[in-house]
């Protein structure tokens, strides 16, 4: 009988040549066990792609006009600020430590993630189920959470069964957590034996399993060399085999999806965006990583700004709207058909312009280059992500129990609905890839 619960692996910031190599030699043998069995393709991320933007579309199956999560940062017009989700540490200092973490751990979730997007775990409770969320900064659900750190009064809503590294813990699961101890894989340690915990009791009937510090490997050491974090990610894999008796066992009970929220490429160039536009009134960058957006406060001006970027070798591909249409401008010239060249491009561009949040000129970044963050942090030497570029946008997508692997992440969220027998969100029942 087919499994009638579901559990969604996110690796954040995994390749789909580090997963295929892994699986391939078996350097991964837990995620080997689970591709032996499953339907595997490279499926395309959105745009920008930065964690953020991509986990609010996994866990919604919206692209970014409709769930409104425009970047790592970005400018909040009605508020007149802007907003840092956490680019770096420096970064985040930089835009207000104490409003930057209120941005990032409430508001990301209470206010800026449109109520016209509908997560999974929404969906699941609504339904009278039980959802389960590991560690994933994308959570927002029904059930409020009082933090575990005295003077945080402030709750969260969640999924039922909710764990955001120790600073929520819905259940006692006795699961270690050393704060500071992502370099090492403490995210992913923590959340093995918590889905240890989880699987054990079959606590759930959709869990979300985010292991968030193969991203971080791959920063510093670059997306081809993170063998150590992959193996540790694995590892957390392997503690929901083991709990649940094996693989077998686990597929039994679970249809599975394995996936990563974004690539990465490496990166030797660091640029600050904000070059090409000195001298320019009421005008606000917000940068980081491998994609910038331009807001224009004067109204009407989006040709001119993006016309400023022609020749910045940093700055491969420039979109903007004028009447209406969508723009994409690169070495001079105009025309959509450069956007056949990236993994689904048109619809991703498309959809990163019709956000409401998001600047009137979005830049892609060409490949090597980053662009600075606030306070002049980068990547380089290491890898990074966030361009329309396919080592940036294409993500490993492995499905056990669902039928075909969809070409987007923003498909990952239907089928998994579909699996619980759960409707799908308006925008999501007819889904179309450029």
């Amino acid at each position: 009988m087919p499994a009638t619960k579901a559990l969604l692996i996110v690796i954040d910031g995994l390749t789909p040549a580090m997963y295929e190599d892994a699986v391939e030699r078996r350097t991964a043998p837990a995620l080997a066990e689970l591709h032996e069995r499953g339907e595997y393709r490279r499926a395309a991320t959105v745009f920008p792609s930065l964690t953020p933007v991509c986990l609010s579309s996994l866990v919604t199956g919206a692209y970014p006009n409709v769930h409104e999560i425009p970047h790592l940062v970005w400018y909040h017009r009605g508020e007149q600020r802007l907003v840092e989700y956490g680019s770096s540490f420096a970064a985040l200092r930089r835009a207000g430590t104490r409003r930057g973490i209120r941005d990032a751990i409430f508001r990301m979730n209470e206010e800026h993630l449109s109520r016209n997007s509908v997560t999974l775990y929404e969906s699941v409770e609504d339904a009278g189920r039980v959802a389960a969320a590991v560690n994933i900064i994308c959570y927002r659900g029904r059930t409020p959470h009082v933090a575990r750190i005295p003077g945080v009064t402030r709750a969260a809503h969640g999924p039922k069964r909710f764990f955001y590294f120790n600073l929520f813990e819905s259940d006692e699961t006795g699961a270690p957590f050393r704060p500071g101890a992502r370099q090492a894989g403490g995210n992913d340690r923590y959340a093995g034996a918590v889905g240890r915990w989880l699987v054990t009791r079959d606590g759930f009937d959709l869990l979300v399993y985010y292991l968030p510090d193969y991203d971080y490997a791959s920063h510093a050491a670059g997306p081809d060399s993170a063998h150590a974090a992959l193996t540790r990610a694995d590892d957390a894999v392997r503690a929901l085999l083991d709990a649940a008796g094996g693989v077998d066992a686990l597929l039994e009970r679970y249809a599975v999806v394995v996936c990563s929220d974004h690539g990465q490429t490496r990166v030797e160039h660091p640029t600050s965006l904000h070059d090409s536009f000195g001298g320019v009134d009421d005008v606000v960058i917000t940068a980081s990583n491998r994609a910038g957006m331009v807001y224009d406060l004067r109204g009407g001006c989006a040709r001119e700004l993006a016309l400023r970027l022609d020749g910045d070798p940093a700055a491969e591909t420039v979109l903007f709207v004028e009447d209406g249409e969508l723009i994409a401008r690169r070495d001079g010239g105009e025309g959509l058909d450069v956007l056949a060249e990236y993994p689904d491009g048109l619809a991703r561009a498309t959809a990163a312009l019709r956000n409401s949040n998001s600047g009137e000129v979005l830049v892609s970044a060409a490949p090597g280059y980053e662009f600075t963050d606030l306070a002049g942090r980068h990547h380089a030497g290491g890898g990074s992500h966030g361009s329309l570029l396919a080592g940036d946008s294409e993500v490993p997508v492995l499905t056990i129990g669902l039928g075909t692997a969809p070409g987007s992440i923003t498909g990952i969220a239907p089928l998994l609905l579909d699996q619980l027998g759960l409707e799908r969100p308006d925008y999501a029942r007819a889904l179309s890839h450029a």
